[in-house]
């Protein structure tokens, strides 16, 4: 008998131990893994609103400038045969086919009767940029201009620092910019008017 009540209070001992050890771990392991979860959340919430944060600046960064079809045109200001001063950007708003040329360059020589005609056909600014600095001197250019009755602007590079920054190697060069300042095509050599045409109506 004496036996039988030792072995219940021994049973009661340890179920009380296993009680107040066990449940108050329980807790604690719940609260621990309450807090990493959370913690987890909240690190997982920031980490995720930064990476929004980025990504939204970089979709908010447009107009990249460069020379590459797709980029935004490099701004410039030069001065017309008349002395006028201009900027490219003074023409955002509508197509601009910007020109790089000079008049010993046969090609040059070449397209600029298509030039001409496209000048006056279509609703296009022509921007014939002049590599001034590789003429004998402004006389040779207002000739060539007067030869081939050309009425559009022609702007003078005197120190080639525009045909520097488009990276101008062969010449006649020719950029087709859209009326948000982004290059849309660019031709190697001399083009005619059906290509001039073509391209121009790709991006009006």
């Amino acid at each position: 008998m004496k036996k039988s009540i030792f072995v219940v209070i021994i049973v009661g001992m340890f179920a009380w131990a296993v009680y107040v050890f066990a449940v108050p771990a329980d807790k604690n392991t719940k609260t621990s893994t309450d807090k990493t979860t959370t913690d987890y959340e909240s690190e997982t919430e920031t980490a995720s609103s930064n990476e929004q944060g980025e990504s939204a600046g970089k979709v908010a960064e447009t107009g990249v400038i460069g020379i590459d079809v797709g980029d935004t045109a490099p701004d410039f200001q030069l001065e017309t045969l008349s002395g006028k001063k201009v900027k490219l950007s003074d023409y955002r708003g509508g197509p601009v086919m910007l020109n790089f040329w000079a008049s010993w360059c046969p090609p040059c020589r070449a397209e600029m009767p298509d030039m001409e005609k496209l000048h006056q056909n279509k609703d296009v600014t022509i921007l014939a940029v002049n590599l001034t600095e590789s003429e004998s001197g402004k006389g040779n250019v207002k000739e060539f201009v007067n030869k081939y009755n050309l009425t559009f602007p022609i702007l003078l590079d005197e120190e080639v620092r525009v045909a520097a920054m488009y990276q101008i190697r062969p010449i006649p060069t020719t950029f087709f910019i859209d009326s948000e300042g982004v290059i849309q095509y660019t031709a190697f050599g001399a083009m005619n008017y059906e290509l001039m045409v073509q391209e121009l109506e790709k991006i009006n």
